[in-house]
C-alpha cells in the first residue's frame, strides 16, 4: 500500500503518471531504451521538451513573447541567475516573506543594491505585507517576491502593482491557481514539489528583458542562450523533463489550472476548517494570508508534536515533520495530493487529539 506524502519536495507525483512512466521506463517511445539512457539530441526526447513548453503555454496562458525555459540547478540557482540577468543599474528591491525570499535577498546583494523594502520576520513570517503600503524604490531593475512560502505556510492574495519588472519565485505553487503571467516579468520554480522529481526548474520570463545579461553571467546562467537552444544548450535533466511533461498532460486532462485550483481549495478547506474548530492543534498563519499548499500546525508541546509525527508515519502518513525553523508539523498538499489523503489525515489527527487531549 503506497503510503500518503505530505513532503515539501520532493513530493507526492500522480499515481497515474508515476504507472505510465514505469510502463515506458525499458523502451520510451520505441526506442529500445530508457529515457535516462537516451540522448537529448535525439528526436524523441526533442518531442518530449517541445511538447513540455506547449503544455506549460497552454495551461498557464504563457505569451508568445515570453521564453520557456527548462534548466538545471534548483530555484536556488535562480537566485543569482536573477540579478546576473537583470540587474542592468545594479538596484534591485526584494520582499521578504520566509526563508527561501530571504535567501533570494542576500544572494541579490553579492550583485548589487539589493534592498529589502518590506518583511514579516517580525512575526515569523506569518502574514505577507501589504503590497500597497510598500515603499518600492524608484529606478529599479526588479521587484522580487516569493509568492507561496514553502516552510511558513503564506502566500500572496495580490501581488505587487510596480513599475518595476516584478519576479516571482513560485516554486511551491506554480500551475496550482490561475495566476496572469503578463504580470511578471520572470516566474521561476523549482518543480519538485508540483511538476516533477527534483532536477529540472522552470523559467518563464519576457524575452524583451533577457538579451543582455550581465557580462559576469556565466554562459549556464544565461536565460538568453537557454531560450536561443531550446532548452538543450548542454545535456538537460532529461527524466525530471520528461516526468514534467507526462504530469502536464494530467493536469490537461484533469481540466487544466482552474480545476484543480477548486479541489487545491476545497482540500486546504477540509484541513483548516478540522485546525480552526479544534482545541488542540493550532495554525499560527493569518488567515488571509494561508496557503492552500502548504499548512503548518502544531499541538499542544513539542514532545506531542514528535509523538505525531512518529505515529501518523506508523499509519501510512509520511514527512509531516515542520521544518526545523518552525518545527510542528507541516503537511504539503500539493496538486497531486488526493483529497482521500487530506481526509486521511484529518481522521488520525481526530483519533491522536481524542488520546492525546
Amino acid at each position: 500500500m503506497r503510503a500518503y506524502n505530505f513532503s515539501a519536495g520532493p513530493s507526492t507525483l500522480p499515481l497515474s503518471v508515476l504507472e505510465e512512466a514505469q510502463r515506458e521506463f525499458l523502451d520510451f517511445a520505441g526506442t529500445g531504451m530508457s529515457v535516462t539512457e537516451i540522448s537529448h539530441r535525439n528526436k524523441a526526447f526533442e518531442t518530449i521538451v517541445q511538447e513540455g513548453e506547449s503544455l506549460l503555454r497552454e495551461l498557464m496562458h504563457i505569451p508568445d513573447d515570453y521564453a520557456v525555459l527548462f534548466v538545471q540547478g534548483g530555484a536556488s540557482t535562480q537566485f543569482a541567475a536573477v540579478p546576473l540577468n537583470l540587474m542592468h543599474k545594479g538596484k534591485a528591491d526584494y520582499i521578504v516573506t520566509g526563508n527561501f525570499s530571504k535567501k533570494a535577498w542576500q544572494e541579490g546583494k553579492i550583485y548589487g543594491d539589493a534592498a529589502c523594502v518590506a518583511s514579516s520576520e517580525d512575526k515569523t513570517y506569518t502574514y505577507i505585507p501589504d503590497v500597497s503600503a510598500i515603499p518600492f524604490r524608484e529606478d529599479t531593475d526588479y521587484v522580487h517576491i516569493c509568492s507561496n512560502n514553502t516552510i511558513f505556510g503564506t502566500r500572496y492574495v495580490e501581488f505587487p502593482d510596480v513599475k518595476a519588472p516584478l519576479v516571482a519565485d513560485m516554486s511551491s505553487e506554480i500551475l496550482s491557481r490561475e495566476i496572469d503571467v503578463t504580470k511578471f516579468a520572470v516566474i521561476y520554480a523549482g518543480a519538485q514539489k508540483n511538476l516533477a522529481p527534483a532536477g529540472v526548474t522552470i523559467v518563464i520570463a519576457k524575452r524583451d528583458l533577457i538579451q543582455n545579461p550581465l557580462p559576469m553571467c556565466p554562459t549556464m546562467l544565461k536565460w538568453k542562450v537557454q531560450d536561443e537552444n531550446k532548452s538543450l544548450y548542454n545535456t538537460p535533466p532529461c527524466f525530471s523533463i520528461y516526468m514534467a511533461t507526462l504530469v502536464l498532460r494530467h493536469l490537461k486532462k484533469l481540466g487544466g489550472v482552474k480545476e484543480i485550483n477548486a479541489i487545491n481549495e476545497y482540500k486546504a478547506g477540509l484541513l483548516y476548517d478540522f485546525i480552526d474548530n479544534s482545541s488542540f492543534y493550532t495554525n499560527r498563519v493569518e488567515k488571509k494570508y494561508r496557503s492552500i499548499m502548504n499548512v503548518p500546525f502544531v499541538t499542544p508541546s513539542p514532545e506531542l508534536d514528535a509523538q505525531f509525527v512518529k505515529e501518523a508515519a506508523a499509519n501510512g502518513l509520511v514527512s509531516l515533520k515542520g521544518h526545523r525553523l518552525v518545527g510542528g508539523m507541516r503537511a504539503s498538499i500539493y496538486n497531486a495530493m488526493p483529497v482521500d489523503g487530506v481526509k486521511a489525515l484529518i481522521e488520525f489527527m481526530k483519533k491522536f487529539e481524542q488520546e492525546n487531549a
